[in-house]
């Protein structure tokens, strides 16, 4: 059968961005460039409607998020039910994208492949059910399949043909090829098979110049509220210690590689010419693992890209040369940098040694008032319950907070996920008996452990978070900087 000939059903699950989905363009790209026929599936296309990941919160928001973090005994059923609640709508399968798929799938593709994250658990068995019913295989994919327990607990989904958990921008149209034609996939690195078998785990995609440039052009861009291209300078992250992060555990965030600053300027170009846009989203973990990528983009890209506007996030270490002085974000906003986002997580010093954060308090406070005064729009993310968290932490957490508020323009807070192959969820593991630990239960399907710290259920614990909790509500009842306001809800 000719390339051409051999149809790919490539659905997007991800029904919760207002721009394209970075991976299904670089796997359309990919075997688009081999010959292959792709039809891409996207929610927005059969009306799905956009939601903003962020937005200016009333008092309602404010009263969620209160109940979300609450440890008060008496309150906590209440908590759990709304916790449960919201995760039943958020991954039930949509029925909308079910019939689509259904549809597409009756024209009998060649191979239908998905990309999933987690949430879409239930979404996934459906699909493959009806694959199977006309013999089609199923290939899936996502970033958190490298972990083992996530994969064998997925591949026993009837009617997945196998589980990927691998970088293949290069390899997708061979490894698809070989689906098609029936031959052993288990040459290829990353892939569990319903039968337990497995072959060696990939390897770090290098270069990254050998990926290629995204293919966008089936998304539904009149669709979105601003016309935003994503793309990634490199992935991983330079650090790569924290201990609850990870990102730095899956497929595409193990180890940190970077793409040559030409190589991003040129598909900059590329895809502005193409979608007429000159707004970008860097998705990468840290923009300034690679302090030069950052001032590269920011001196060149303005004559690359005349009026480009463009956010990304990093991460304040401490290194002397972090590419996030004043005079480098100065330079930052002068090359089109609107919004800067970092993870604050607390405002203990304490706590931020425990995590192996490598950063300080001052350090945090310091980049605040820079990014502020060179004119960018800032914002941070928190959590609270974070193992060994103490009340005297949260204290601390509400007071940098209070100082900090007329700085910030977002603030994400949320409960603390204890996930897969951490340093700290391997910690907890092995001390599943500890005092901090109580109702240990893994959740293969999802990648992570609940817990329980009692720490974070005192009263002195409860004052400080309530004082914490004011301030972010009153951040995110603000409007956010006039210059980066159409990149409010993207990050």
């Amino acid at each position: 059968m000719e390339l051409s000939k051999k149809k790919v059903l490539l659905v997007d699950l991800n029904a919760f961005s207002s721009f394209p989905t970075l991976a299904i363009g670089i796997i359309t790209a990919g075997l688009r460039r081999s010959g292959f026929n792709v039809e891409v599936l996207s929610p927005l296309d059969h009306g799905k409607p956009t939601a903003m990941r962020e937005r200016r919160e009333r008092f309602f928001d404010h009263a969620k998020r209160r109940l979300h973090l609450s440890g008060y005994a008496p309150v906590r059923p209440l908590r759990d039910f709304a916790r449960t609640t919201r995760a039943f709508f958020r991954d039930r399968p949509d029925k909308m994208t079910l019939q689509r798929v259904k549809s597409a799938i009756e024209d009998k593709p060649s191979v239908i492949l998905l990309s999933a994250y987690l949430m879409h658990y239930e979404v996934v068995c459906k699909i493959a059910a009806s694959a199977k019913e006309l013999g089609v295989p199923v290939i899936v994919g996502g970033p958190m399949f490298n972990i083992s327990d996530t994969a064998n607990h997925w591949r026993n989904i009837p009617g997945v043909t196998a589980i990927v958990g691998a970088e293949v921008d290069v390899s997708i149209s061979s490894f698809v090829d070989a689906v098609i034609k029936k031959e052993n996939i288990l040459k290829f690195p990353g892939v569990v098979l319903p039968d337990g078998r497995k072959s060696a785990a990939a390897v770090p995609l290098r270069p990254l110049d050998l990926s290629p440039f995204a293919d966008f052009t089936d998304f539904p861009w009149e669709r979105y509220p601003v016309s935003i291209i994503p793309i990634m300078t490199g992935r991983g992250c330079q650090w790569a210690k924290c201990a609850f992060c990870s990102d730095v555990v899956s497929t595409n965030g193990l180890s940190y590689r970077s793409r040559s600053v030409g190589h991003v300027l040129a598909e900059m170009e590329e895809q502005s010419r193409r979608h007429s846009t000159r707004n970008f989203l860097f998705l990468d973990l840290k923009l300034n693992s690679k302090p030069d990528m950052l001032r590269g983009i920011a001196e060149q890209l303005p004559s690359r890209v005349p009026g480009a506007q463009w956010i990304g996030t990093v991460h304040v270490d401490t290194r002397g040369n972090n590419g996030l002085g004043f005079q480098d974000l100065k330079i930052a906003v002068k090359g089109g940098m609107r919004r800067v986002s970092f993870g604050l997580e607390t405002g203990s010093q304490r706590l931020l040694d425990v995590m192996r954060k490598g950063s300080t308090v001052e350090r945090n406070s310091e980049f605040i008032n820079n990014a502020h005064r060179a004119g960018l729009s800032l914002r941070c993310t928190m959590f609270a319950g974070y193992p060994g968290e103490t009340e005297d932490d949260m204290a601390a957490t509400a007071n940098f907070l209070e100082a900090h508020e007329h700085l910030l323009d977002r603030v994400r807070f949320n409960a603390f996920s204890l996930l897969d192959e951490t340093p700290i969820f391997k910690r907890m593991a092995e001390q599943s008996g500890a005092i901090i630990l109580t109702d240990l239960e893994p959740d293969p399907q999802r990648a992570k452990m609940e817990y329980r710290n009692p720490a974070i259920e005192t009263k002195g614990y409860r004052i400080h978070k309530r004082r914490a909790l004011a301030s972010v509500y009153r951040i995110n009842s603000q409007r956010v900087r006039s210059s980066a306001r159409q990149f409010d809800g993207l990050m």
